[in-house]
């Protein structure tokens, strides 16, 4: 089974950065839509893959741009995660995810996957790793009983997260992918 990461495009809390990280919900530009068109032409998604998709509106954006909306499913999973774990490193509005109950008014048809984890309210952004690692194995077990690849629209703290988890070495904020960015870890 391959996992291929992909950030989101450009956001609007990144207009003005760092001014704007308090931005509730923010979308993507038309430089990050223009992004997401751009990668659409690098990467396959095929009938038989995955996406998983972290609950904020530009992920979805994203995705939108990237497949049709019947592929994707919602995941806090995949939500905004701190890297490195920090604790005197504030909440941002812009990591906050949309409920489950969010999801269903504004992205009708979007399926979620949760895993039955109580995980909707603060998601994955400032969980103890123990935990994480937890919620982390049970997603990666269940992307590999799937048929094809997997394909992760999230945010680059979380994909951070996720390449330490299943096996990097010394990842640094300096790793972080780049906007539209992707990386693929392959034959997991």
């Amino acid at each position: 089974m391959d996992i291929t990461f992909i950030r989101h495009g450009h956001a609007e809390h990144l207009l003005h950065y760092p001014h704007q990280l308090n931005q509730l919900h923010p979308g993507l530009t038309e430089r990050g839509k223009s992004q997401a068109t751009e990668l659409r032409k690098q990467i396959k998604i095929l009938p038989e893959d995955i996406v998983l998709v972290s609950p904020t509106k530009r992920t979805i954006e994203t995705a939108f741009l990237l497949t049709s909306s019947d592929k994707l499913t919602v995941s806090p999973l995949v939500g905004p995660r701190m890297f490195p774990q920090n604790p005197e490193f504030p909440d941002l509005r812009c990591d906050q995810i949309y409920s489950k109950e969010a999801i269903d008014a504004q992205y009708a048809g979007l399926r979620t996957l949760d895993f039955e984890l109580d995980c909707w309210v603060d998601g994955i952004n400032r969980m103890e790793a123990h935990q994480f690692e937890v919620y982390a194995g049970q997603l990666i077990q269940w992307c590999r009983e799937q048929s094809g690849s997997t394909f992760i629209i999230s945010h680059d703290g979380t994909i951070t997260s996720y390449r330490s988890y299943l096996g990097e070495q010394g990842l640094t904020r300096s790793d972080f992918l780049g906007e539209a960015g992707h990386y693929t870890i392959k034959n997991l």
